[in-house]
């Protein structure tokens, strides 16, 4: 029985934690794969472990048929900018960071001059820790990918996007806009590192050994975080996650004054919204599944 098995060449830029786990899963899965990192010992060590084949280059990126680059916002669009000329027109380019719509822009229109093909990406995946040593190759199994196409109507085109992902095996694929991937990710990511990294403030944080539960590691896991990244990609989204920010800390008011005034019937009131809104939102997700 002949075999319908593809070889893909994909280059991986940034061995860190979703870069490293692109690039194993994609080892893992047969696939050919070069990396740029910018400390050499990491590369070396991929290449040692058997992951990475070779270096990536200017010379040899043309031949990808996907090229992934893991780096911060701004690392990205730079790295970009410097490897434009090589491309060509085989590799399919994706980043992956956490905003899309400053990233999109400057590489929609890289692409678009120097005749490749990018797609914005943002693997929602991840642990609190970083570096290559955390990354593993199922690490995207069952998780949701959201693609940024820098136009809607080419199925041909998404169907490709899909295949060249499968040795992921994400579980779900999101095609939308870099506008509306920023507004919802201000509320489903960056809100939740925000809250959590302020909650652990607390003096009493330090004393909670012996007191503490599921609900406390759910509330602080995500504190624990990479600040260098989170600062750049909270100020590149600072429009949406204000907004996000103003409603929460509305919220927390209502809260409050409902204590401070000993006002049991609207605590409850309160309570009760918020549970509501959540078993409504649990519905909603179960029947997406």
């Amino acid at each position: 029985m002949e075999s319908d098995f593809q070889q893909l060449t994909v280059g991986v830029v940034g061995l860190g934690l979703m870069g490293g786990s692109f690039a194993k899963a994609y080892a893992a899965a047969g696939h050919t794969v070069l990396a740029w990192n910018r400390s050499r010992d990491t590369l070396e060590l991929a290449e040692m472990n058997g992951v990475v084949s070779g270096e990536l280059s200017k010379d040899n990126i043309g031949t990808c048929d996907l090229v992934i680059i893991a780096l911060y916002p701004q690392a990205t669009i730079d790295y970009l900018k410097e490897m434009a000329p090589y491309i060509g027109q085989r590799p399919i380019v994706m980043d992956t960071c956490g905003i899309k719509r400053q990233v999109c822009e400057a590489c929609f229109a890289l692409a678009k001059e120097h005749g490749f093909r990018f797609v914005g990406g943002h693997p929602m995946a991840g642990t609190q820790f970083s570096g290559y040593k955390y990354s593993r190759p199922t690490m995207y199994k069952d998780a949701s990918m959201i693609i940024v196409p820098p136009e809607f109507d080419d199925i041909d085109f998404f169907d490709h996007i899909k295949s060249l992902l499968t040795p992921c095996r994400f579980g779900r694929v999101t095609i939308t806009t870099a506008e509306n991937h920023d507004r919802m990710i201000a509320f489903s990511s960056q809100m939740a590192h925000v809250v959590s990294n302020a909650f652990v403030k607390s003096p009493t944080a330090r004393e909670h050994k012996g007191y503490s539960a599921g609900s406390y590691k759910d509330m602080t896991r995500v504190a624990w975080l990479n600040e260098t990244m989170w600062a750049e990609l909270f100020l590149d989204n600072q429009d949406y996650l204000l907004s996000e920010l103003d409603t929460f800390m509305d919220n927390l008011t209502k809260y409050r004054a409902a204590l401070a005034g000993g006002d049991r019937p609207r605590l409850e009131e309160l309570l009760r919204e918020g549970r509501l809104i959540k078993e409504e939102v649990d519905k909603i997700d179960y029947r997406s599944r």
